[in-house]
């Protein structure tokens, strides 16, 4: 097997210190590129990524000092860490002035082999990790596009089947005046919408998780958004034709957000209150925009949320949130609403006991925050 080699930059304009050194550095996974000058230097640090360079201070023409000021200038080369070497006596301001320079270590001649191989060493070694690193996450990057598409086609191909089952179901409603059958009818549809559901969260998750879903920002009013989502439900959901989901809002409630988004999340907080709460109590929903930075969306219940279940509340298929209601989703609603809000440089939190009920609540700035990420994943 071969192994991957490392280059480590020596340059000194004695043969016979590069002949030293390079006998001394000799490993099957290290390539040394030597150099006789400043300016050959420069050529190799343009052809070539170096893991360290071993710099003689005392040269003609150029001395290391300079040498080093030139690496540290140049973005291609400004990470390369660099090792003096000086024949001349230990002196607090020529060291001072290696550092200043921009040198990792400063060491005296005559050089303690092991010393010197012990520090080439460790930064070779780093170097090494460096390019795992970057081909884990190539890898990585790899396989969550391949997720991507994967879950693009599944949702692509189940979207056909449920279209027709949940019109095949739309129509044993209409069609028939047997309550049997209308109520066979409803409990198809009901299913349909549930496993339609599932799938747009599995493809939403693919796509936030890889940072591939990016915010399409525009100016929205967050009052009237969120009076859609209760809308849709009133309209698909019979639990709330009697009224359970109440609205109230106040407050500045104009931002620039990704609407489709923030409705997804507000619509995810909406079905776990109705699913999850009691069934006999409200779901409020409140639309806040008193602070000028930033706009609230609380989602309120009845029913507290067990202690043991709290830690886990918004990790990906959570079996905890789904332990009282088996086959009521994947476990992915909550985990979503986080990425939604964070991917807008906002959070969400939850609030919950006995007396108060269960209260989530997005955090949405209302602009982009300087240096905030277009999309997840970092969050991951």
């Amino acid at each position: 097997m071969n192994l991957p080699t490392v280059n480590v930059l020596i340059v000194d304009d004695i043969e016979h210190n590069l002949t030293a050194l390079s006998a001394l550095l000799a490993r099957p996974e290290v390539r040394l590129l030597v150099a006789r000058s400043g300016v050959e230097a420069l050529e190799h640090l343009l052809e070539h990524d170096v893991a360290v360079a071993i710099l003689d201070v005392n040269m003609p023409g150029m001395s290391g000092f300079e040498l080093a000021s030139l690496i540290r200038g140049s973005p291609r080369t400004a990470h390369v860490p660099i090792i003096f070497l000086t024949a001349t006596s230990q002196d607090a301001l020529r060291t001072f002035q290696g550092y200043e320079a921009g040198a990792v270590d400063f060491l005296y001649k005559p050089i303690e082999p092991r010393i010197v191989q012990s520090k080439v060493g460790i930064f070779v070694q780093l170097e090494m990790q460096k390019r795992q690193l970057a081909e884990q996450l190539a890898a990585t990057r790899q396989m969550l596009e391949a997720n991507e598409m994967l879950m693009a086609v599944l949702s692509h191909d189940l979207r056909t089947p449920l279209s027709a089952v949940m019109s095949s179901a739309e129509y044993l409603m209409r069609a028939s005046t047997d309550e049997k059958t209308i109520a066979v009818g409803r409990r198809i549809e009901h299913c349909g919408r549930r496993m339609s559901r599932m799938v747009e969260q599995l493809l939403n998750l693919a796509r936030l998780q890889g940072g591939r879903l990016p915010l399409r920002r525009s100016d929205v009013q967050l009052d009237t958004l969120c009076q859609s989502v209760i809308e849709e439900f009133t309209a698909n959901t019979a639990a709330v034709a009697d009224g359970r989901v109440v609205f109230e809002s106040q407050g500045d409630l104009a931002g620039h957000w990704d609407s489709d988004l923030i409705a997804q999340a507000v619509s995810n907080l909406v079905f776990n209150a109705l699913t999850h709460g009691e069934a006999d109590a409200p779901v409020r929903v409140r639309a806040s925009g008193e602070s000028p930075a930033e706009a609230l969306v609380t989602v309120a219940n009845r029913g507290a949320i067990p202690a043991d279940v709290m830690p886990l509340l918004f990790g990906a298929f959570s079996t905890a949130t789904r332990a009282e209601r088996q086959g009521s989703g994947l476990g992915l609603g909550l985990h979503i609403v986080r990425l939604i809000a964070r991917t807008h440089g906002g959070d969400v939190n939850v609030l919950s006991n006995e007396t108060e009920g269960t209260v989530f609540t997005i955090r949405l700035p209302r602009a982009p925050q300087q240096g905030a990420p277009t999309s997840e994943l970092a969050v991951i």
